[in-house]
């Protein structure tokens, strides 16, 4: 018996899914289920989903409940079904960008990428780009994937986008960035020569 198929939390959801249309995401935003508490389920930082301590190894299942996370008003990442709400533990972001694509160069530049749960994401006035500074030092995209939820680009990536970053200008001031999607995306200040 597999990790996930004896478990009572998980086989709810998943039942509860079982009618849903197979096309586009599910309207989670639209649901108003009660609230029934927290789950043991956590998203690790490097994208793998883990219920009671136990990585969940089947990808259709991760897919599935990656169709249903929401951001709550109050930052807490849910899984909502028509009828129940739980929050789960989310380390870093609920997603991780593995995949890019890139076209064209400058202000015509093209970016794509593709999520650990096999999201196709344009980078686009709705699903920007931000940068942060992590404890250590090191530079930390994020792409937005959907209603509040959250990309970590990997490392490999991260290394990518900085080579195609230059100097820009944003509220008059300059910022070493990136174009992509008809939008300049600011990595950090640029610094006086």
């Amino acid at each position: 018996m597999s990790e996930d198929s004896a478990d009572p939390t998980l086989n709810r959801l998943s039942a509860a899914l079982g009618d849903l249309p197979t096309r586009g995401p599910p309207p989670v935003e639209r649901w108003n289920p009660p609230y029934c508490g927290a789950i043991d389920m956590r998203i690790a930082a490097d994208g793998t989903w883990y219920h009671n301590g136990t990585p969940i190894r089947r990808p259709k299942l991760v897919r599935l409940f990656s169709s249903i996370l929401r951001r709550e008003p109050d930052g807490r990442i849910v899984l909502v079904t028509p009828v129940e709400c739980v929050a789960i533990t989310v380390e870093d972001a609920p997603f991780v960008a593995v995949e890019m694509a890139v076209d064209g160069s400058g202000q015509d530049r093209r970016i794509s990428f593709r999520t650990n749960v096999d999201d196709l994401v344009p980078v686009d006035a709705e699903h920007t780009l931000r940068f942060e500074e992590a404890a250590d030092g090191a530079l930390k995209p994020y792409l937005h994937v959907r209603r509040g939820l959250w990309a970590l680009v990997s490392r490999a990536l991260t290394y990518d986008l900085v080579d195609l970053a230059e100097e820009g200008t944003l509220d008059g001031e300059r910022w070493l960035g990136l174009w992509a999607g008809g939008l300049f995306h600011p990595i950090a200040p640029a610094t006086a020569a």
